[in-house]
């Protein structure tokens, strides 16, 4: 059996104060300093757990590229911008952002680039996949990338920052937490009083949820910080991830190693552990710092709006017809509604300082779920 040290120490803690949140075990499951899956693996690509947009397809980051220069003229051309990507992977889709971007000498040339990774072995990915590009800085966090104005993607990034669970009961709702059973495995379990007054806080379709059912949400610290970076210093951020449109209870958390579906609880720090992202309460947070909301819409519309089969056509012809094949796999991959394509699953919401109205590919006069 494979030594678990992560979850000796998990045991250990549960042990010593009692059970624990579900967004401890996941914040310690993905950044323990030692044995976080974040923080130790390159976890991308057939070899390893999952497989994203980016590496799907040279397509999707050079799209997201041209909407950059859409958001960047809609800005009024500003000499200075810093385009910023939380949790870049290996560095592809900013590679292939960058080359399509390089047709536009203005902008290029006013890019300062920056990449908020805390992964040391992708850090180095992202170094040798982006060498040669001028003005590009790394960062832990996105405290730390200097003002100004600023493009920010985040693609497949909230999706991994920590939730917290709730479970309703008879006398209210109880936060959800993990312990030990009679065997030394972890289960969930629920914490022993409700938490007062929880459901004033809940949208009333969660409020009516049955007993039993599991509500789950994320602090909204990381998506107030984007709003209010771009509200105060101009500019836009477009955050593509998988969830749902509508604030809803649900148990969406889940761990995936090999691209397959595995026990989130069963081996702690080796697997990636996520939980679907709340669209409905980030276009809410965004909106409540005085930020402007474009969207949510599905992945495949965003894409078909900003040119994906004009792109895909234009590859294919220059193209052998193997090489045309996996051009028109990757294009029903990214954009495809059915259980294997990415279409609808994915949403993508922008935010952007009040006065940038229409973004390409959203619109803010069409909010697919609501935000009210």
């Amino acid at each position: 059996m494979t030594e678990q040290p992560l979850l000796n120490e998990i045991r250990a803690l549960i042990k010593s104060s009692g059970p624990m949140p579900v967004w401890r075990y996941m914040e310690l499951c993905l950044m323990h300093p030692r044995y976080g899956y974040y923080v130790s693996r390159d976890p991308l690509g057939r070899e390893g757990d999952f497989t994203t947009a980016p590496e799907v397809s040279q397509m999707f980051g050079e799209l997201l590229g041209l909407w950059t220069a859409s958001v960047w003229k809609q800005m009024g051309s500003p000499q200075f911008l810093r385009l910023i990507e939380l949790g870049p992977g290996r560095g592809t889709m900013m590679a292939d952002a960058l080359r399509a971007l390089r047709v536009l000498p203005p902008l290029y040339q006013a890019l300062h680039v920056h990449m908020v990774e805390v992964n040391p072995v992708l850090r180095e990915r992202q170094s040798a996949t982006l060498a040669g590009v001028r003005n590009i800085a790394w960062h832990d966090s996105i405290d730390d990338v200097p003002e100004g104005p600023s493009i920010i993607l985040a693609n497949e990034y909230f999706d991994v920052l920590p939730i917290r669970q709730m479970v309703k009961r008879e006398n209210g709702w109880h936060e959800r937490v993990i312990e030990i059973d009679p065997n030394g495995r972890l289960q969930f379990g629920a914490a022993a009083d409700p938490t007062p007054r929880f459901d004033v806080l809940l949208p009333p379709l969660v409020r009516a949820a049955p007993v039993g059912a599991v509500f789950e949400w994320r602090p909204d610290g990381e998506i107030m910080k984007l709003a209010t970076r771009v509200r105060d210093q101009d500019g836009a951020a477009l955050i593509i991830d998988y969830g749902h449109l509508r604030s809803d209870a649900g148990d969406t958390f889940q761990a995936i190693a090999r691209h397959t579906f595995t026990d989130p609880l069963k081996a702690p720090g080796q697997a990636d552990v996520t939980a679907h992202v709340d669209f409905q309460a980030l276009a809410r947070a965004a909106e409540d710092v005085g930020a402007r909301v474009h969207g949510p819409v599905t992945q495949g519309d965003f894409l078909k709006r900003v040119g994906i089969d004009t792109r895909a056509a234009a590859l294919m012809q220059k193209a052998t017809p193997e090489v045309a094949t996996d051009i028109s796999v990757a294009l029903k991959r990214l954009t495809d509604t059915g259980r294997s394509g990415m279409g609808s699953m994915f949403k993508v919401l922008g935010i952007s300082e009040p006065r940038l109205t229409g973004i390409a590919g959203l619109s803010d006069l069409e909010r697919a779920g609501g935000t009210s």
